[in-house]
């Protein structure tokens, strides 16, 4: 990057180095640290992360396919020397999506600006097989609620809950590998549904007890949104007022006090 000085002739134009640890690099539902899989929306918190702000628009998804760079910040995220896709960049902050074709296991984050991270190198990180972690917004109370709706599309709120029986929709992110065919370009965003793979074993914990398998009716990505994923979940009619739900999967499990909007009826 230049600028034009008095004279008339291009001089370098100081670069600053982006800043961010590891410990800065959180699943984007629930700001928890070390809690990443392949397919996981996440946020990096930082300074110098980008020039400017940009997010993402439908003209920046070419051919369905996510950007791994937005507006004129020429910010890049490098997984696993893969590129991650970009939903949001600022000088504090980059929202991605952790590349899909990742394997579990040990990889190396780098943020680039435009060629500045020269001296600061990748930090480490340990993908998991899932990261499982609900949406959530702070209800008027104070406490957190999962985001969820109803079949037709309202949010669910402690105004507007569900009942037991209703069919209720979680969004959520980290729920790991789907039954679909791998896209020629690993950033393409899922058109069609595409369940967990089978043996997934994912359990939803209502008041810390599982619901039966057979009220799950459909837990995988949601179209049209890269690592964003759905559950179709049918409230058990033994649900009780507002509880506190999880999602627990290969070992992992999402946070607590994160209550589902419920009435009795």
């Amino acid at each position: 990057m230049v600028a034009r000085c008095g004279l008339g002739a291009d001089v370098p134009v100081p670069r600053a180095e982006p800043v961010y640890t590891v410990a800065s690099i959180v699943n984007a539902a629930d700001n928890q640290s070390d809690k990443l899989a392949p397919n996981t929306i996440a946020t990096i918190y930082g300074a110098n992360l980008a020039y400017s702000t940009a997010g993402i628009t439908a003209g920046d998804v070419h051919g369905g396919v996510l950007p791994i760079m937005l507006g004129a910040s020429e910010t890049t995220v490098i997984i696993g020397n893969s590129p991650a896709g970009l939903f949001y960049v600022s000088p504090g902050q980059i929202n991605f999506l952790v590349p899909p074709n990742l394997l579990p296991g040990p990889v190396t984050v780098y943020v680039d600006v435009d060629g500045s991270d020269g001296s600061k190198g990748p930090v480490p990180l340990t993908l998991a097989r899932a990261a499982p972690a609900l949406f959530q917004l702070e209800s008027a109370s104070g406490s957190m609620e999962a985001v969820a709706t109803q079949v037709d599309g309202s949010l669910l709120t402690s105004s507007s809950p569900a009942k037991p029986g209703d069919v209720v929709v979680l969004w959520a992110t980290g729920l790991g590998a789907t039954e679909a065919p791998q896209p020629d370009n690993y950033l393409q965003v899922p058109t069609a549904a595409a369940p967990l793979v089978a043996g997934a074993n994912l359990s939803i914990l209502l008041d810390g007890v599982a619901v039966p398998s057979s009220a799950i009716d459909y837990a995988g990505v949601a179209p049209g949104y890269g690592g964003l994923y759905q559950i179709n979940l049918t409230l058990p009619k033994s649900t009780g007022k507002n509880p506190e739900i999880r999602l627990q999967l290969d070992g992992a499990i999402s946070v607590p006090k994160v209550y589902l909007p419920v009435v009795l009826n």
